[in-house]
């Protein structure tokens, strides 16, 4: 007579079962009582909940049965500091929003404290909307890594250059040395690291452009920048350089795939299909083009031409939130109005540029984006039992047309607990509105000429 004995349980730190795993990789699909094993931060299993229950011995079991578990979201393109200035100048055209009242307002309140405090505010607002990564897009990077850091939040920050002096840095040489210490400071870090952030290609030089290419290909470092956002933008590149502007950049070699191109409204087909060929990332900001009255990305032939998409809110003063949910909505119901076409930029096609296609802007494809044993444990837990999601047929559908962030119940970051029930675990609400509504008390008192 033989006798079979089990094997042992498997330690493991964290056990979510849940009513439904959404990997996002393969492409659309739903694992339907499932669990995900996590261990020092790592996913190390995606299995039914049965067999999870047999072979891990875990610490801690979370179990939802009436939620979706998904990669936590990632904001691939906003100005977080910027949150402090939710609503000081709506209903504006781009530039007139951007030059009479975002940077005199910014010139009088910008440096490290101002950094931070919006940072802070905006990683609560993101937490609660179930987002575990923003590639970040603003000064004084050094405050902003520290925060981010400290709050234990991943995320890309940007190193800025722009052609004119700012509280950052009052000329290039600057710019770019400070560039460099920020990036040395931060380049083997498990959570933050860096990426060049030019401004945009109306407010950057080729020489300074040159100079980013050289660094960012020595550094290995992505390249984040603002072009095509407007018509206005393209014609104005070709007044002043003969070309427009993705075809200056390309001239200037920076059109690879370090580029992560946000975006991308006035765009042709020959412009798309270049992007295509080389592998350049667009991140689509549809609220706020769409508040800027920007243009519309033309988000269904990106992604016929087999483009990366991403999607971002961009900052709270063009937004005006940081809704990640509401957003991918938005970008998947206006992809459909503008290319005439009601199956393009699919639910799962979406929800997959809202997770896979902006980890891959920021860099980090191979540790977030999607629930796969040997990633980061960067998790969402989504309570699709709420009225608002009742009936459920379809649940990748669901989470990408009916759920609202206020559904979000858990998250998690690196493994670590960030979201219980709906409730911070590492931050005050009560301390963040009242810093809120000081710095809203200084900002009321600027005046503007």
């Amino acid at each position: 007579m033989t006798m079979t004995t089990q094997a042992p349980a498997e330690a493991c730190d964290l056990l979510i079962e849940a009513g439904w795993v959404v990997p996002v990789v393969p492409h659309g699909m739903v694992l339907e009582q499932h669990a995900v094993a996590v261990r020092q931060g790592e996913i190390v299993a995606v299995l039914p909940i049965r067999e999870a229950r047999q072979r891990f011995e875990p610490r801690e079991v979370v179990s939802r049965p009436h939620s979706a578990l998904i990669p936590g979201l990632v904001n691939a393109h906003t100005h977080n500091p910027m949150t402090l200035l939710r609503g000081i100048a709506d209903d504006l055209p781009l530039m007139e929003w951007l030059q009479g009242h975002i940077w005199p307002v910014e010139g009088a309140v910008i440096g490290p404290q101002f950094v931070a405090d919006g940072i802070t505010l905006s990683v609560a607002e993101m937490l609660r909307g179930g987002t575990t990564c923003a590639n970040e897009n603003y000064f004084f990077p050094d405050a902003q890594a520290a925060v981010y850091k400290r709050l234990g939040f991943r995320a890309r920050v940007g190193l800025p250059v722009i052609d004119f002096p700012t509280a950052w840095a009052k000329n290039d040489d600057e710019y770019f040395d400070r560039a460099i210490e920020v990036h040395d400071q931060w380049r083997d870090d498990a959570l933050v690291s860096t990426a060049f952030v030019p401004h945009a290609p109306y407010t950057v030089s080729d020489a300074s452009f040159e100079r980013i290419r050289m660094l960012a290909d020595q550094l290995d470092m992505p390249i984040h920048l603002h072009t095509h956002e407007t018509a206005h933008e393209v014609e104005e590149s070709l007044h002043k350089h003969g070309q427009r502007p993705l075809a200056r950049l390309d001239r200037l070699g920076l059109v690879t795939d370090r580029l992560v191109a946000v975006h991308m409204t006035a765009v042709d087909d020959a412009e798309i299909a270049l992007c295509a060929e080389r592998g350049v990332v667009v991140v689509h900001c549809p609220e706020s083009n769409l508040k800027l009255a920007s243009g519309f990305c033309p988000v269904g032939r990106f992604e016929k031409a087999g483009v990366v998409l991403a999607i971002g809110t961009d900052g709270c003063a063009s937004n005006n939130d940081l809704d990640m949910f509401g957003e991918t909505r938005t970008a998947a119901q206006l992809a459909k109005a503008v290319a005439g076409d009601a199956a393009a930029f699919s639910a799962a096609s979406a929800l997959r540029a809202a997770t896979l296609g902006g980890a891959r802007a920021v860099g980090f494809e191979d540790r977030i984006g999607s629930i796969e044993a040997g990633k980061r444990a960067d998790l969402a837990c989504v309570d699709l039992a709420r009225i608002e999601t009742q009936p459920l047929h379809h649940v990748i559908s669901q989470l990408v047309y009916a759920v609202g962030r206020h559904q979000v119940t858990d998250v998690w970051i690196d493994g670590h607990r960030k979201l219980e029930d709906g409730r911070l675990a590492d931050l005050d609400p009560d301390a963040l509105i009242a810093n809120a509504r000081e710095w809203r008390s200084r900002i009321a008192s600027i005046r503007i000429d």
